[in-house]
């Protein structure tokens, strides 16, 4: 297909798919924008589709925006004494026009950054700048705050992912500013097709009623939601039952809170969902005294996936609720806090151990039966996170890891105890029966150096995506960066590195040694910091 597009002239478009798949490599986009006019015009849409999503220190973006200021504001500004000259002339696109996703949280703190820098920037030419104080500083970054929201609804803008985060008092004061001009222009939210609501700070009578009038909004005018997230406390129940019952084409829901009220589960009976829904995923979800799960997932005819991601209450009688539906229970994901009773564990693996892809523990202690039931029911694990071995359970993780290696793409290891045996073992076997290509390692225990030289001769033909090691060191710093080098950077191994030691207190990463990253980047390896490239599993479950 592709090489008939380019045989028929039509570049413009095979241009167009060849830079889609590059969504999220910000780097390479970036790089497009300089090669010619075709691949700008190309990349410059995806790399404003969702700017505050995008690492960056100096924020220059919100500059870009500000061009676009209507009247009013911009006399709001000139009244504090802003500095117009920090404002770039005659941009080349229409840049509000491209922004499909807004995160409310990750605004606010984009411009805090920019306006630390901004203050600063002036202040250089006029020691009386007004708005350096704390109090004024948050106003100067409210008024910017509520500007933006102008500026993206003066542009006509329609967003596909709307999420709102008020987990603090300063969340609520900012987007507090904007609740009237979203309910004055409906047209800014209503296509959403992507809704995250997470409203878990203390709020009083007077700002509980402007949340659920926001709240009231949705459900009245946003009807096409496919995928809703919600986090929240008791007081918003019943607004977000209306949210969830007003929907058309709910396709995937996200609860996270600690007890799903019954009528907020018994919505997902709702006639609308039962050939729509295909997704449900619970987290930190406490299940004591639920007792209607059979009663609503007899309803679902498309579910494709449920995951549940270090929930509560995982006993008997929720088991027994699962085991007792009439249709297949698709457990997706599996990842405990909590230790399981073995007996509830093995029926709840007979009834969807062949639908089990994502499965972790928090702790694995005194568990060696939990690994047997799952190396007998779990064939199709892909995602797999492994925490607090011992010497009972070692040798059973790594014959699960050996029996699921054909579908096995990121795998999780941290041994957190002082035991230098385990940390042995795992590395003189583990490279003998990974896979032959990894999307994800990630390795943290303390490491020997003899030991980690058989793991890396042993995996020498695997590639790893993305290779995480953190060296958990008790006594004396241990050197792995020349065997690194050796054995996976000559040979370009991985795409992206993240290696952190720890001694101690005292933390040192790869990623702040400027000349080793400039190294690496010769054999077209990324080095990345630790918790940048680390992967939250529930995140990333909740995000595919």
């Amino acid at each position: 297909m592709a090489c008939s597009k380019i045989f028929s002239g039509d570049l413009p478009e095979i241009t167009s798919e060849i830079i889609e798949h590059l969504r999220n490599d910000f780097s390479t986009l970036y790089s497009c924008i300089l090669v010619n006019r075709l691949l700008c015009r190309t990349a410059i849409p995806l790399l404003w589709e969702n700017p505050f999503s995008i690492p960056t220190q100096n924020c220059h973006f919100i500059e870009i925006y500000l061009h676009y200021l209507n009247e009013s504001d911009k006399t709001k500004l000139d009244e504090i004494g802003f500095n117009n000259n920090l404002i770039p002339s005659n941009p080349l696109f229409n840049y509000p026009n491209f922004i499909k996703c807004l995160n409310t949280f990750r605004m606010v703190f984009f411009i805090e950054k920019w306006t630390v820098r901004a203050i600063s920037t002036y202040k250089k030419t006029n020691n009386s700048y007004p708005y350096s104080s704390a109090i004024n500083f948050k106003k100067f970054s409210k008024l910017i705050y509520s500007s933006l929201f102008n500026i993206f609804i003066n542009n006509e803008v329609q967003l596909n992912n709307f999420e709102t985060e008020i987990i603090t008092d300063k969340n609520f004061e900012f987007f507090e500013n904007v609740i009237e001009i979203i309910l004055q222009n409906p047209n800014f939210i209503y296509n959403i097709k992507n809704l995250k609501l997470h409203i878990i700070c203390n709020i009083s009578d007077v700002n509980l009623s402007k949340i659920n009038s926001f709240l009231t909004f949705i459900s009245s005018n946003c009807n096409n939601i496919s995928s809703l997230y919600l986090r929240f406390q008791n007081m918003f129940i019943k607004t977000f039952s209306h949210i969830i019952n007003s929907q058309q084409n709910l396709q995937k829901i996200s609860f996270s809170c600690n007890i799903v009220p019954l009528h907020l589960l018994l919505s997902l009976k709702n006639s609308n969902y039962s050939n729509t829904l295909k997704t449900i995923v619970f987290y930190s979800v406490d299940f004591k005294n639920t007792i209607n799960l059979t009663e609503v997932f007899e309803q679902l005819n498309v579910l494709e996936s449920i995951h549940i991601l270090y929930c509560h209450s995982l006993n008997s009688i929720f088991v027994q609720q699962i085991i007792n539906l009439s249709k297949p229970f698709k457990l997706k994901s599996l990842f405990a806090s909590e230790v399981f009773h073995i007996e509830s564990f093995q029926l709840l693996l007979q009834k969807s151990g062949d639908y089990l892809e994502n499965i972790g523990f928090e702790s694995l202690t005194n568990s060696n039966e939990l690994l047997l039931l799952i190396t007998t029911y779990c064939t199709k694990i892909s995602i797999f996170e492994l925490r607090g071995l011992d010497n009972q359970n070692t040798l059973s993780a790594l014959n699960l890891i050996k029996n699921v290696s054909l579908n096995l793409t990121c795998l999780f290891i941290d041994n957190y105890s002082n035991y230098d045996d385990l940390s042995s073992i795992i590395l003189r076997n583990l490279g003998k029966i990974l896979p032959s290509r990894l999307e994800y390692l990630n390795l943290s225990f303390k490491i020997k150096l003899d030991d980690f030289k058989i793991f890396l001769k042993d995996s020498q033909n695997i590639f790893i995506k993305r290779l995480l090691i953190r060296n958990r060191m008790f006594k004396e710093r241990v050197n792995i960066l020349p065997y690194i080098k050796e054995y996976i950077m000559k040979n370009r191994r991985v795409e992206y590195l993240a290696i952190d030691e720890i001694l101690n207190t005292d933390k040192k990463e790869l990623f702040s040694l400027k000349d080793e990253v400039k190294e690496f980047g010769l054999y077209n390896i990324k080095v990345q910091s630790y918790d940048n490239l680390n992967i939250c599993c529930y995140k990333y479950i909740r995000d595919i």
